[in-house]
């Protein structure tokens, strides 16, 4: 597998990428190949942190059905309910003012990513938060949600998210190389990010919690995350089968764009649906599941069957690395149901 990852990378002009094999909960292979910086001729390492992405979002959830469990949280409870005061009554949310169908947002609702926001409020013209659907009647992929149900566990449980997630999550994995937050000491083994025409962005030093966002990580750390999360570790036995049912059904052709209102029928075929901070699809050896994270010089994938309880977890500081994801899934799981053409929308366009 080795050699032929590195054979992959090579035809695919890719700087640096890290993965791990997850088997009946147990991680069985981890290794990073490549670069983490080609400017400094550095290699990547299982420890080397590396930007998380978008898969902070569902070990965001995974810490939320802890709370859950806890009874601390209700997935289906109102926002107005949640929050002290309204919630256009917060800055960042003074949008929502005069559309009272904020009230709908549920945290189930947020995780499901069925807000009705766009992914973000400056993508859209005039850079204001606003509702292009009824909440929870479609799915459409918003970090405006995450940022909404983080606001709930912080103004309403009046918790810090951070610590939260340091805590309930990185402690309990033991994942040291792991943070919301930048911290200094990442700096000597950190891999800066390449883009699709190969330059190079230093990794940025995130000041801020993101729930949608800002987890730093390795290799060897997002393992341990996935293999706990396999086995449920630290979860009821109801809240880890709460967190991958198939909730809201998937209609959208693509992922991105968020809110472009094609459809695909081949998504019903595979069931392809939300869970609670990730996406669910049957598979033909049984449920499955997967979450991406993504920017301009990031690429990390997960995907996970529940039957064999194995993942493959891949982490790449440079986004050409997705071009080649469909084919290290194969390699290490042979042929699956995963809806590849859903989640990267350049595999149908051809690109």
């Amino acid at each position: 597998m080795d050699t032929e990852v590195q054979r992959l990378m090579q035809r695919g002009g890719v700087e640096g990428l890290a993965l791990a094999v997850i088997d009946q909960g147990r991680i069985t292979h981890v290794a990073a190949y490549g670069r983490r910086s080609r400017e400094r001729d550095l290699p990547l390492t299982t420890s080397t942190v590396m930007y998380g992405a978008s898969l902070t979002k569902t070990a965001f959830a995974y810490m939320v059905m802890q709370l859950v469990d806890e009874g601390r949280l209700d997935l289906d409870m109102s926002v107005a309910k949640l929050l002290p005061k309204p919630l256009p009554e917060y800055e960042d949310c003074r949008d929502l003012e005069s559309d009272d169908r904020w009230r709908a947002l549920t945290p189930r609702i947020l995780l499901n990513h069925g807000s009705g926001f766009a992914n973000f409020r400056w993508l859209e013209p005039d850079k204001k938060l606003r509702f292009h659907f009824q909440p929870g009647t479609r799915y459409g992929y918003s970090a405006e949600g995450f940022y909404i149900l983080q606001l709930i566990l912080e103004e309403g449980l009046k918790l810090d998210v951070g610590k939260e997630m340091q805590t309930r999550v990185f402690d309990r994995f033991g994942m040291t190389n792991t943070s919301m937050t930048w911290r200094p000491d990442f700096a000597a083994n950190l891999a800066d990010g390449y883009a699709l025409n190969g330059k190079m962005e230093p990794h940025d030093e995130r000041s801020n919690v993101s729930a949608a966002g800002s987890m730093d990580t390795s290799i060897d750390d997002v393992a341990k995350l996935w293999a706990g999360m396999m086995r449920g570790d630290g979860l009821s036995r109801a809240s880890r089968k709460e967190l991958v049912r198939p909730q809201l059904p998937i209609a959208s052709a693509h992922q991105f764009p968020t809110l472009v209102p094609a459809t695909d029928a081949r998504n019903a075929e595979v069931r392809l649906a939300a869970g609670l901070g990730l996406v669910t699809f049957e598979d033909a050896s049984g449920p499955a599941w997967f979450k991406g994270g993504h920017n301009d010089w990031t690429g990390n994938m997960a995907v996970c069957f529940e039957g064999s309880q194995r993942c493959l977890v891949m982490l790449a500081n440079d986004v050409r690395a997705e071009r080649i994801y469909p084919e290290i899934l194969h390699l290490v799981f042979g042929e699956t149901r995963m809806p590849w053409r859903w989640e990267y929308d350049w595999l149908s366009a051809g690109r």
